[in-house]
């Protein structure tokens, strides 16, 4: 089954460390001019979502939102988030962790985008 985003087991290994620490969490692809386009960490509900906002999947069962804009630009690719040694975005729970998450992709496949298309 192709999923539009997916993590590596070190940005899961860093998910499981925030929710014990924050409780449910969520994210949102950033594609503002703070912090460029990190994938940013927040508690669950704390950004609000809106009509301009997709549902892309889920990762380590935490919700992986994308505006709309993005998702036109990155449609044809998945999103792999990583976690790496480094400062996350200033707004992002991973910051004070000295790990933050990045936002790695590839493109569909032929295959991929048919199976992608018939859901």
């Amino acid at each position: 089954m192709v999923q539009r985003v997916t993590a590596t087991d070190e940005a899961l290994e860093l998910i499981r460390s925030l929710k014990e620490i924050h409780g449910p969490l969520m994210f949102h692809q950033s594609g503002g001019c703070c912090d460029g386009s990190s994938p940013m960490c927040y508690p669950r509900g704390e950004f609000r979502t809106g009509d301009s906002d997709f549902l892309l999947g889920e990762i380590g069962g935490t919700p992986f939102y994308i505006s709309k804009d993005q998702y036109e630009y990155w449609k044809h690719t998945q999103l792999i988030i990583d976690a790496i040694d480094g400062r996350g975005g200033m707004f992002s729970l991973e910051g004070p962790e000295g790990k933050r998450f990045l936002t790695r992709s590839r493109v569909f496949t032929e295959e991929e985008k048919k199976e992608l298309s018939a859901k």
